[in-house]
C-alpha cells in the first residue's frame, strides 16, 4: 500500500506513518483496523483525492480495514485543532466515496477543507509511539501537540462512549479505561493494554465483566453477554472519576 500511495502522489511524498494498535503492539486481527497517517509537502489536489480513495476502496479490508487521514507540511507547521486535513478515509466513508466515482460527482471527494479532532490524539501517539514507514522521520514532521488539545479530542470519544456503551460494549468499555488510565497516570496506550491494566488495577467489582470484554476482543464473535446492569455500573464508574479528575 505504501508504493501505490507513492505513486499516486508522487512527489509530493513526505512520509508514510503508522499509530494506533499496530504501533502500539496491541494490533488484533478480529477488531483492529490498520491507522495510518500519510504526509505530503503541499495540499492535495481534488484528482489526487479521487485517487487515493480508489486505492483504499481497493485495498481496505483486504484482509484487514484501513483508516487513513493525509495532512500536508503547512497544515503541521501552522497547527490547530481542531486540525485541517486533506483527505480521510475509513469503511464508515466506503459508500459514500464510490458513489461519488460512481456518479462522477464531488459530493465528499472535493476540494474543500475540512477538520478532524481526532488529529490531536492521533499525532501524540505518532510522537510517543508511531512508526515511520517510509519518509521523514516523525521528529522532522510532527508538532507537539500541547496535552490541553490531546484530552479534548480523547474526551470527545470518551462522552460518546458514555453514550454508546450499550450498543458498543466492548469498544466503549475498553476506550473508556484507556482515558481514565492517561488521565489519571498520564499513560498513552491501546484498548488491548487498557484492558489488561483494568483487569490488575480497577475494582473487583468490575473484574469478571472487564474478563468478558477482554475476551470478546479477542474473539472474532463475542461470546459472553454483558447485561445492562454491568455496563450501567462500568459507566457510571468512568464517568464519575473522570469528571473527578477534570475537576
Amino acid at each position: 500500500m505504501l508504493f501505490m500511495t507513492k505513486e499516486v502522489v508522487q512527489d509530493n511524498f513526505t512520509g508514510f506513518y503508522i499509530h494506533g494498535s499496530l504501533a502500539m503492539g496491541g494490533f488484533n486481527p478480529n477488531r483492529s483496523d490498520i491507522d495510518i497517517l500519510i504526509v505530503t509537502e503541499a495540499p492535495l489536489k481534488i484528482e489526487t483525492k479521487r485517487r487515493l480513495a480508489l486505492l483504499f476502496l481497493a485495498h481496505s479490508n483486504k484482509p484487514f480495514p484501513v483508516e487513513v487521514s493525509c495532512v500536508n507540511r503547512e497544515q503541521l507547521k501552522s497547527f490547530e485543532h481542531p486540525c485541517p486535513f486533506d483527505f480521510h478515509y475509513s469503511e464508515f466513508w466506503r459508500e459514500r466515496y464510490e458513489e461519488d466515482l460512481k456518479l462522477k460527482t464531488y459530493e465528499f471527494l472535493n476540494g474543500e477543507i475540512k477538520k478532524d479532532p481526532d488529529l490531536a490524539a492521533h499525532i501524540t501517539i505518532i510522537n510517543h509511539r508511531g512508526i515511520c514507514i517510509e519518509g521523514k522521520s516523525i521528529v522532522e514532521v510532527f508538532p507537539l501537540i500541547p496535552q490541553s488539545f490531546y484530552k479534548t479530542s480523547i474526551i470527545g470519544d470518551f462522552n460518546e462512549c458514555l453514550e454508546y456503551i450499550f450498543e458498543e460494549p466492548v469498544y466503549c468499555t475498553l476506550n473508556l479505561i484507556r482515558v481514565y488510565l492517561y488521565l489519571s497516570e498520564g499513560i498513552i496506550s491501546s484498548k488491548q493494554e487498557a484492558g489488561n491494566w483494568g483487569l490488575s488495577s480497577l475494582p473487583i467489582e468490575m473484574f469478571v465483566s472487564l474478563q468478558k470484554v477482554m475476551y470478546n476482543y479477542s474473539h472474532k464473535q463475542g461470546t459472553y453477554q454483558l447485561e445492562e446492569n454491568e455496563l450501567l455500573f462500568i459507566r457510571n464508574y468512568f464517568a464519575n472519576k473522570v469528571r473527578g479528575l477534570l475537576g
